[in-house]
């Protein structure tokens, strides 16, 4: 689990990057704590943390309202390298594909 960035929309916004083991590893269950300036993420029931360091103005917008927007990019170990036959014509414009991302957004109580 790492943490991008912090910024303030309408509340605190803070992105994540979690890797999980496998693509059956549904036991994500983030918590939040603010710790003076630091900001601290960790998945409950396990050893998996990380922090970061807010701004004055951030850390005035998360006690005010003692919540955060938490969006998530999950990437499976192993599953998201390098591709190893590239088409030799990628499509471009209104009508190409993309990938699919697994990605989420909650709103998670933070704990101060």
């Amino acid at each position: 689990m790492e943490i991008t960035k912090a910024s303030i929309r309408e509340r605190l916004v803070v992105d994540v990057n979690v890797r999980m083991a496998d693509p059956q590893d549904f036991d994500f269950t983030p918590r939040a704590s603010l710790d003076g300036s630091t900001l601290t993420l960790l998945n409950d029931g396990s050893e998996d943390s990380t922090t970061f360091e807010l701004d004055p103005e951030q850390i005035t917008t998360a006690e005010r309202d003692r919540m955060l927007e938490l969006r998530v990019k999950l990437s499976v170990e192993g599953m998201h390298g390098v591709l190893t036959h590239k088409n030799p014509k990628p499509m471009t414009g209104p009508n190409s594909k993309k990938l699919a991302e697994p990605r989420w957004k909650t709103l998670l109580p933070l704990s101060i």
